[in-house]
């Protein structure tokens, strides 16, 4: 791994400006010209190395005040600055593209206030999207746009990917619950969007572009969420299917006949869910299915659930089902999930060389995606395990390289691959990325999705907030 060279412009970071660095966050918390402390900050966790770049500094802010000084210098000595949070993104998004400024955000760490009340929370970037729920818990709230890795991601890197995750199904992705931010514009400013309000158009529904826009329109210091009345009780049910076809079948019938909105439905087909119990050492008597479904539901009342899983339970069996499992118990609930978490763990075992992707569809087009790649890795000889979240269309997959095949041949087996893949996925009407982003990783594949039109848009968007290209620039689009 190589310092990339500047473009753009952009200068390097000098003494002189990492003296004025210190000056704005104190010495102790500024990293110049030391690789192995900067290198953890060179990449996310996205498993190919063809994607990490070095920064050249890392400095960590305190509050608003001090990051939009930061920014100021920046703009002053043109260097490009990327905000980082966790580093847990799946995308490239938080890797320094040009060098320059890495900005980590974890000092900014605190639960301003849980406001009961008006249920709300108020939350500094780097606090644990967990914690977040342990706080609101005291009080019978809880926080329900978080996504899947919850317990090592933070608050302001959800809120720059939208991120979603298993509950979407029934409660949505992060921007239904962000109604207000503070946010340092790409030139210094600090502007507050919004507040603890549940209903608000005054003016451009800025806060919504803020949300998604992957650390490239503003960095955000201080994020208002709405908060929802904790579930009394919750039941999940694993569910084994002899074929895939039927498990995708169940879930469109879950989803309009049942007449229950499960909390979410999650899929797995054979090649994720047994490589994921080989993982764990899961003893799971999951014999010849080919397919497993995860289905939450939540709600106020234990006779209410009760009786909702049953009926869902009862359909799957007559959609083919072969056992459905009732987990009622932190523990047997827990173990049903840690399959579910575990799948990108346990295939970055069986080979470094993957592509991770994100792709979503139309609920009713999840068979005909799943089928296409099936086709795909037979042609390829790649594994291209499907798994994710059924209920909202957003299938994952980590097309893996075999150990024993040549390097050469992975090269050119997975763009070739990714080509139909994504050819396939726009002509079912969809789009490139549900929750983890565009990134620098899926960036050149943006123009088989959208228009050029909607590029420019993008572009004159990014332009006038962010006249010098210094806030995470290379992400998304080239400007």
């Amino acid at each position: 791994m190589t310092m990339m060279k500047h473009t753009l412009n952009y200068k390097p970071v000098t003494p002189g400006i990492v003296e004025r660095l210190e000056q704005i966050v104190g010495n102790r918390y500024v990293v110049f010209d030391d690789a192995d402390k900067l290198q953890p900050y060179s990449h996310d966790e996205v498993p190919d190395p063809a994607y990490a770049h070095m920064p050249e500094c890392l400095v960590r802010p305190a509050d608003a005040d001090q990051v939009a000084e930061i920014m100021k210098l920046a703009n002053a000595e043109l260097v490009p600055v990327t905000p980082r949070g966790a580093g847990s993104g799946l995308s490239g998004g938080a890797v320094p593209l040009y060098g320059g400024i890495v900005m980590l955000l974890d000092r900014m760490n605190r639960i301003i206030e849980i406001d009961a009340a008006n249920m709300m929370a108020v939350v500094e970037p780097g606090v644990i999207t967990n914690t977040i729920n342990e706080a609101a818990a005291e009080h019978d709230l809880f926080y329900a746009g978080y996504p899947m890795s919850l317990e090592t991601c933070t608050i302001a890197g959800n809120v720059a990917e939208n991120a979603g995750g298993g509950k979407a199904v029934k409660y949505g992705v992060t921007n239904r619950y962000v109604t207000g931010l503070k946010v340092v514009t790409p030139t210094g400013e600090i502007v507050t969007l919004g507040g603890k309000l549940v209903k608000n158009v005054t003016g451009y529904n800025m806060i919504q572009l803020m949300t998604g826009s992957e650390g490239t329109l503003g960095i955000f210091t201080q994020i208002t969420l709405k908060l929802l009345p904790l579930p009394k009780t919750s039941v999940d049910l694993l569910v084994l299917f002899e074929s895939v076809e039927q498990a995708v079948a169940t879930v469109g019938k879950v989803q309009t006949a049942s007449g229950v909105i499960p909390t979410c439905i999650e899929l797995l087909d054979r090649s994720a869910f047994t490589l994921a119990c080989e993982y764990l050492n899961e003893d799971l008597d999951y014999g010849e299915a080919e397919a497993m479904l995860i289905i939450t539901l939540d709600g106020p009342e234990v006779s209410q659930i009760e009786s909702q899983y049953e009926a869902v339970g009862e359909m799957c069996l007559a959609e083919g089902a072969t056992e459905v499992y009732v987990a009622d118990n932190t523990t047997t609930s827990e173990r049903i999930w840690q399959i579910r978490r575990n799948v990108a763990e346990a295939y970055a075992l069986v080979s470094q060389q993957q592509a991770n992707e994100d792709l979503v569809v139309p609920v009713a087009a999840i068979p005909k995606l799943f089928a296409a790649m099936k086709l795909l890795s037979d042609k390829y000889g790649l594994k291209v395990p499907a798994y994710g979240h059924a209920g909202d269309g957003n299938i994952h997959t980590r097309i893996v390289k075999s150990p024993q095949m040549p390097i050469e041949q992975w090269q050119t087996k997975l763009p070739a691959l990714l080509a139909e893949l994504h050819a396939t996925v726009a002509g079912l009407g969809g789009m490139l990325s549900g929750e983890h982003g565009i990134g620098h990783k899926r960036k050149a594949a943006m123009p088989r999705f959208v228009s050029p039109g909607y590029l420019d848009m993008l572009r004159a968007i990014k332009r006038a907030l962010d006249p010098n290209n210094i806030l995470n620039p290379g992400k998304i689009f080239d400007v």
